[in-house]
C-alpha cells in the first residue's frame, strides 16, 4: 500500500493498512461496533486519526496533555474533540488513586500530598501503598492536584484495537512496531502467496475464546487468586484444536502453580485433565509426593507402553526403577545406552571473565582443526535453508499476514503431516547431491529474512561451507529427520561446539562441561541419538587449575 500522508504520518498509514486488511477478510465476523470504528475513523480529521493512533500503540489508556506533544499532530485539545464525541476519548476523566500515580512522578505526588519530608524518602510505590489505604475514591487531575489545568485523556477504545490487532496478527504477542521494523528494515519476512481469505479466526467465538483465555493467563501472570482463574476457564474442550492447545497450556501452568504452593489434589486433578505435554508426568510425580506410589507405578507403566515423547520415555526410565523399588517389587534390568566419549580438560583458572565454552573453544581450536561455538545455530540453520520451500510453503491457515517469524501452525503436531511431499522433497537432495549448492544459494538469496530455524547472526558463509565440506549428507538427514519428529523438543539440547578437519572432511560435536555442570535431559537424548547412529559426538569436561592467590 503506497503512503497517501506525508511520511511523518507513517505510523497512521500502517494502522489504516492494517484495518483495510481486516474489512477485506473479516466483514462476516466484525461486530457493529468494529465496523462502525473502521467507518468513521476514515472520516475524521487528519489530526485526530493520527492522536488516536498515537495513543493506541502506546501502553495504557490515560495520557497527559504534555505528553502528547506530536509536532505533526498540533494542539492534542483540539485533535482529540472529535474523539470526544464519538466517545472514544473521555476529556478529563475521573481518576483513581492508582491511575492518578501513573500519570504523575514522584516529584508531583509528594507536592499534590504534601508528603512529609521522611515520607520523601521512600519509593513512589510505598507511597502508592500508603495513600491507597486513605484514598478510594475517583477525582479529576485538577481536583487530585488542587488546581492543575493540564488536560488528560482516556482512550475508550483499547479493548477493540486490541482486537484488531489479535484479527491482523493472530496472536496479542506482536504490536503494530512490527510495521515500522519492517519499513526500517531491522525485520525482513518472507513474501508468502496467500489468498485474500486468508485469516488466523474461523469464527467469532474463536476470537472471543482467544481474548477470554489472554485475560485469564493475563491474571494468572499478575498473581491472581488461581481458584478464580480456574473457574473462569472452560472445563469443555475448545473445538479448534489451536484453542484447545492454549486453553490446555494455561491448565498446566495453574496445575504447577497449586504444585509449588503444596496443594497436590488440586494440581493432580488438572494434570489428569490436562493434554499439554508433560502433564501425565506432573500426575506420576504428584502421586509419588503424595506417598501413593501404587498409583504412581501404575499411571507409569501404562505411560510406558506409549510414551508420548522422548523426554517422557526418558523421565520414566528413572521413575519406575525408584517406585518398584520403593513396593519392594523385583528390579527391572533396562538396557544402557552405550557410552559417550568423554575427555577431561584441565585449564588454568581465567584471568578474563568468559563462558566455559569460549575457553574451550579456544583451547582446542587450531587452524587446521578450527573450533567454532554453535550450540543449535548451525544444524537448525542448516535445516532451514534446505528445507526453506516446506517452512513456508503457503498450506491454508499456516500465513495471513505480512509479517509471520514463520508458520503459524510450526508447533501443532500436524506440521510435518501437512508438508510431508515439500520436505521429503527437501530432503531428497541430500541423496542426489544437489544439497550443497541449494543450502549456499538459499542462504544468498533469503539473507536476513526472519526464520524460526536460521541464526543468520551466528552464521556466515565460511562456517556454511566448511560444515557442508565436513558433515555427510547422511548425517544431516539423522539430523533434520529428527528435528523434524518434535520440533518443540528438538530444536534445542545440540552440543556447544563443533570441531572440522577439512582436510581429512570430518567433524565433531563436542558438549561442554564447567565444574559442577552436568548434562541436562535434552542434551543426553541428543547425545545418545547420535551415538545411535554413528555421528561423533564427544562430551568435554573442564577443572580449573588452583586459583592464584
Amino acid at each position: 500500500m503506497s503512503s497517501s500522508h506525508p511520511h511523518q504520518f507513517y505510523y497512521l498509514d500502517n494502522f489504516q493498512r492494517a484495518l483495510d486488511w481486516i474489512a477485506q477478510r473479516y466483514s462476516d465476523l466484525l461486530s457493529a461496533e468494529e465496523v462502525s470504528f473502521i467507518s468513521y475513523i476514515q472520516a475524521l480529521p487528519l489530526c485526530s486519526r493520527a492522536l488516536l493512533v498515537r495513543m493506541v500503540m502506546r501502553k495504557g489508556e490515560f495520557f497527559r496533555y504534555a505528553k502528547l506533544n506530536y509536532l505533526e499532530i498540533g494542539c492534542p485539545d483540539v485533535a482529540a474533540k472529535p474523539l470526544v464525541n464519538l466517545g472514544w476519548v473521555t476529556h478529563n476523566p475521573e481518576l483513581s488513586i492508582d491511575q492518578l500515580f501513573g500519570l504523575l512522578r514522584k516529584a508531583e505526588v509528594v507536592e499534590a500530598f504534601s508528603i512529609s519530608t521522611s515520607g520523601k524518602l521512600n519509593r513512589k510505590s510505598e507511597l502508592l501503598d500508603d495513600l491507597r489505604l486513605e484514598f478510594n475514591e475517583e477525582r479529576s487531575l485538577k481536583q487530585w492536584t488542587s488546581g492543575s489545568e493540564e488536560s488528560v485523556y482516556k482512550v475508550n477504545v483499547t479493548s477493540l484495537c486490541e482486537r484488531m490487532r489479535l484479527m491482523f496478527f493472530g496472536n496479542l504477542y506482536q504490536d503494530w512496531s512490527e510495521f515500522v521494523l519492517a519499513d526500517l528494515g531491522i525485520y525482513r519476512y518472507e513474501h508468502v502467496e496467500f489468498s485474500e481469505t486468508s485469516r488466523g479466526f474461523r469464527s467469532r467465538q474463536d476470537i472471543e475464546d482467544y481474548l477470554h483465555l489472554h485475560r485469564c493467563r493475563e491474571r494468572f501472570e499478575d498473581g491472581g487468586d488461581l481458584d478464580e482463574i480456574l473457574s473462569d476457564i472452560p472445563s469443555a474442550p475448545y473445538e479448534n484444536i489451536w484453542l484447545e492447545g492454549r486453553r490446555n497450556k494455561l491448565l498446566y501452568r495453574l496445575a504447577q502453580q497449586y504444585e509449588r504452593c503444596g496443594e497436590l489434589k488440586s494440581a493432580l486433578e488438572i494434570y489428569r485433565n490436562c493434554s499439554y505435554p508433560g502433564a501425565r508426568l506432573r500426575s506420576i510425580r504428584v502421586l509419588e509426593k503424595n506417598e501413593e506410589p501404587a498409583a504412581a507405578l501404575t499411571l507409569s507403566e501404562t505411560a510406558s507402553i506409549a510414551p508420548e515423547s522422548e523426554s517422557e520415555q526418558q523421565a520414566l526410565l528413572r521413575i519406575l526403577p525408584r517406585l518398584r523399588r520403593k513396593l519392594g517389587y523385583p528390579k527391572i534390568v533396562f538396557i544402557k545406552a552405550k557410552l559417550v566419549e568423554e575427555q577431561l580438560l584441565t585449564l588454568p583458572y581465567p584471568t578474563i571473565a568468559d563462558s566455559v565454552e569460549r575457553i574451550v573453544q579456544s583451547h582446542l581450536s587450531h587452524e587446521d582443526h578450527p573450533v567454532f561455538y554453535v550450540e543449535n545455530a548451525l544444524i537448525n540453520s542448516l535445516f532451514g535453508l534446505l528445507c526453506w520451500p516446506a517452512i513456508f510453503a503457503a498450506i491454508p491457515g499456516a500465513f495471513f499476514h505480512p509479517f509471520h517469524h514463520g508458520p503459524a501452525d510450526l508447533h501443532s503436531p500436524d506440521f510435518y503431516r501437512k508438508r510431508h511431499e515439500i520436505f521429503e522433497m527437501c530432503l531428497s537432495q541430500l541423496d542426489d547431491g544437489s544439497y550443497q549448492k541449494i543450502i549456499v544459494q538459499t542462504f544468498h538469496e533469503k539473507s536476513g529474512i526472519q526464520s524460526p530455524f536460521v541464526y543468520w547472526n551466528l552464521l556466515d558463509e565460511g562456517l556454511l561451507k566448511l560444515a557442508l565440506r565436513c558433515i555427510p549428507s547422511s548425517h544431516l538427514r539423522k539430523y533434520f529427520e529428527r528435528i523434524l519428529r518434535d520440533i518443540s523438543a528438538n530444536r534445542s539440547g545440540l552440543p556447544d561446539l563443533i570441531q572440522f578437519w577439512p582436510q581429512e572432511k570430518r567433524y565433531r560435536l563436542l558438549e561442554v562441561k564447567g565444574p559442577g555442570d552436568r548434562l541436562q535431559d535434552n542434551q543426553t537424548r541428543w547425545i545418545n541419538y547420535c551415538i545411535e547412529h554413528e555421528m561423533p559426538i564427544a562430551v568435554t569436561y573442564v577443572q580449573w587449575l588452583e586459583k592464584a592467590a
